[in-house]
């Protein structure tokens, strides 16, 4: 018998122009991931929507994000890739952990604290719930492990406190040792290896960033190559010839000859040694080439899938977005299949709509979603129904629902 792979989860949102340390921190790594993992990669739009935003930009970097997670390499045969918002038990299972999650485990979140700060009055109760819907999509899946950074270790901790002290601990059924049995499964984090922490361009002590007002301070995925070359001539650098790994005080030096060595295939040895005695004036164009070359064969996987909006949108709707609601939701409810969604509901003493269906011989037909008892049906060529709501397209989030494939429709 075939030992399962461990599930790994993961996800960027779609604010702004993916940069270098996303794909050197993240994506770049979910890539070597697919070999060894049963992997489930979003878009994750609900996150996004915790700020202020514009809807119509939000709607369109959704579409940009999910193009760059392919081409940098995310093979949707080999990987789930969806949009958070296309799911609808996010949310649902969001609602659920509310009800036990004590308000002051996200009072203390470091990240809400900060950015409430910033927003001031304007500061949403979405913002202060973010943690609970992280949780939401690590704990629907039955994720092992999670790939995080350091700003995220807090928020993965907090999904298995819920895991564990606020649904195992209390609505588990004990076994013969008396000892509550696991009802959600508690992840682990995923420690990825050098390169899941990339710093700015303008300030060595603090993380490359897409909130970051000073453009110059990343480079994106999709910047020319003459801007490429302008960012790194105008970076940060400091008086000293020749650069190193490992000094404190030299913060610029260690992330751009730690960028040189990712982006060139070398090791940081190897690197270290080219450089050591290499002035700024030599490094930076060496830095920018390597930069340029790096992100070329992205940029035309980019551009092709662009081109081609039909292959991205039935990748995401037909392919991502149907795996991931069929592994929680099958079409009939049976014994021998018990989804996060169904337990989190039973143990809640709440009637599951797989339950209620099946009472009503009615088979759940894969791909109808209803919000607010209401949808509206339209046709995508070449992708059967799908179904949208005002209300939420104003949001900026996608329109596109669930591929229903021939088989599956009534």
């Amino acid at each position: 018998m075939t030992t399962p792979r461990p599930r790994v989860l993961s996800g960027v949102q779609p604010t702004g122009a993916l940069h270098l340390g996303n794909w050197l921190g993240a994506i770049r790594n979910w890539v070597e991931l697919q070999d060894s993992h049963d992997t489930f990669f979003c878009v994750v739009d609900l996150h996004a929507i915790t700020v202020p935003h514009d809807p119509a930009r939000l709607a369109e970097d959704t579409l940009t994000t999910a193009a760059l997670y392919l081409a940098c390499g995310i093979d949707p045969q080999r990987s789930t890739v969806f949009v958070q918002s296309q799911v609808s038990a996010h949310s649902e299972l969001c609602w659920l952990l509310n009800c036990v999650t004590p308000l002051n485990w996200l009072e203390r979140m470091i990240q809400f604290k900060e950015k409430a700060l910033k927003q001031g009055a304007d500061v949403s109760t979405g913002l202060l719930d973010y943690p609970v819907l992280m949780a939401a999509d690590i704990l629907l899946y039955d994720a092992d492990r999670v790939p995080v950074g350091e700003d995220q270790k807090q928020h993965l901790e907090l999904a298995r406190d819920i895991a564990q002290q606020r649904i195992n601990a209390r609505f588990g059924p004990k076994g013969a040792d008396g000892e509550h049995l696991p009802l959600l499964k508690v992840p682990e984090p995923l420690i990825l290896r050098e390169g899941a922490r990339v710093m700015s361009l303008t300030d060595g002590r603090s993380k490359m960033s897409k909130s970051d007002p000073n453009e110059g301070s990343r480079i994106t995925l999709l910047d020319p190559p003459d801007l490429i070359k302008k960012k790194i001539k105008r970076a940060k650098t400091d008086p000293l010839i020749g650069l190193e790994f490992g000094n404190p005080e030299r913060p610029e030096a260690d992330n751009l000859l730690g960028l040189y060595a990712l982006l060139s295939g070398r090791s940081r040895d190897s690197a270290a040694a080219e450089c050591a005695s290499m002035g700024w004036g030599a490094f930076k164009p060496l830095l920018a080439e390597a930069t340029v070359e790096a992100l070329r064969p992205v940029q035309e996987r980019y551009a092709d899938l662009r081109h081609d909006p039909a292959t991205l949108l039935a990748v995401l709707a037909s392919i991502g977005a149907y795996f991931a609601v069929t592994m929680w939701k099958p079409r009939l409810l049976t014994p021998a299949v018990a989804t996060v969604a169904t337990v989190v509901l039973l143990v809640f003493g709440l009637w599951p709509e797989e339950v209620a269906r099946e009472s009503m011989r009615k088979p759940y037909v894969a791909g109808q979603y209803v919000y607010s008892n209401q949808i509206i049906a339209r046709d995508v060529p070449g992708m059967g129904i799908t179904s949208e709501i005002p209300r939420i397209e104003a949001h900026g989030l996608l329109k596109t629902q669930v591929f229903t494939p021939p088989g599956l429709r009534e």
